[in-house]
């Protein structure tokens, strides 16, 4: 059973601590067995907004996990807390996986651990990230990095993205959609946080794209273009392509192929279907052609991926 910990203190933000409580706090073995052994740690009681949290255990605990959660911090201009940059330091140095929320980052930041690394923050806080810590590359568009051992989300809801990106990490794509499920939300979102910066995000329901995603997934298996998308939704290409970039960060064909991967990962889950008629249903002709794509989109093959995730 993978433990993981909430690293908490004063002065949190507390939407994304519940995110983080809510995905592995929760007594979620009905949908995955066993879960997280999940505990929250901090130096003593905390008060988070309106909020009052007591921790299970002590800062030093997050040195015996598998992977350390540091929500967002509310202050930027005022330095998080030495004791904890240090419990966070010392977790990683033990071999934890850290993962920060928003402007958690700000915390991993101080504890060095983004130093020639790739990472995100909340889009309003990048260029301070970046003048605080120069020798990180801070990446403003993007929902989440995943370095390996070290990940850091952009803000607020992108916190559920990580969450739910770690989940698929241990436990399988399939897994992770039950739960995104359970919580009514999008398993994955593609694009980036540029998307929300100056125009808020339409709603699917009421948006021209709202009923081709759903067409477009039923026929993953036929060779669509962006012409047969376009006349579907009953526009031109160049039109389609300017919904689908402001709606998803991303391009038609881009769209379409991160969602026949996801399929293949599903159909490797949870089926004993070959390789090659995996590949005849998302579209991918040949199997072939699908090992290429997915070990360059998952960073495994096919069959590895298999063994790892099929009960």
């Amino acid at each position: 059973m993978p433990a993981v910990a909430l690293a908490v203190t004063d002065g949190m933000l507390h939407y994304e601590l519940s995110v983080a409580l809510e995905v592995f706090g929760a007594d979620l073995t009905h949908v995955v067995d066993p879960w997280y052994d999940f505990s929250l740690c901090g130096s003593g009681p905390v008060s988070v907004d309106r909020f009052r949290l007591e921790p299970d255990r002590g800062l030093d605990h997050l040195a015996d996990v598998d992977t350390v959660i540091v929500p967002g911090w509310a202050d930027t201009d005022r330095d998080p807390p030495a004791e904890l940059v240090e419990a966070v330091r010392a977790a990683h140095t033990a071999g934890a996986r850290v993962a920060s929320l928003c402007t958690g980052a700000f915390i991993l930041g101080a504890a060095g651990l983004l130093d020639g690394r790739r990472a995100t923050t909340h889009w309003a806080h990048t260029r301070e990230l970046a003048r605080r810590h120069p020798a990180v590359t801070v990446d403003p568009d993007v929902l989440y990095v995943d370095n390996g051992d070290v990940l850091t989300s952009a803000g607020k809801s992108a916190a559920m993205d990580l969450c739910l990106h770690l989940v698929r990490l241990d436990h399988g794509a399939a897994n992770a959609n039950r739960i995104a499920r359970r919580l009514v939300t999008p398993p994955h979102r593609d694009g980036g946080q540029a998307q929300f910066i100056t125009t808020p995000l339409p709603a699917v329901a009421n948006h021209p794209l709202g009923e081709l995603f759903p067409w477009a997934l039923e026929r993953l298996d036929q060779p669509l273009t962006v012409e047969d998308l376009a006349r579907q939704a009953g526009m031109s290409s160049r039109h389609l392509g300017r919904h689908f970039r402001q709606l998803t960060g991303t391009t038609p064909l881009q769209w379409l192929h991160a969602q026949r991967i996801r399929h293949a990962q599903e159909l490797l889950e949870t089926t004993d279907a070959t390789v090659d008629s995996i590949a005849a249903a998302t579209g991918m002709g040949t199997a072939t052609t699908l090992r290429r794509h997915f070990h360059r989109s998952v960073g495994v093959p096919p069959d590895a991926y298999r063994r790892t995730f099929r009960p």
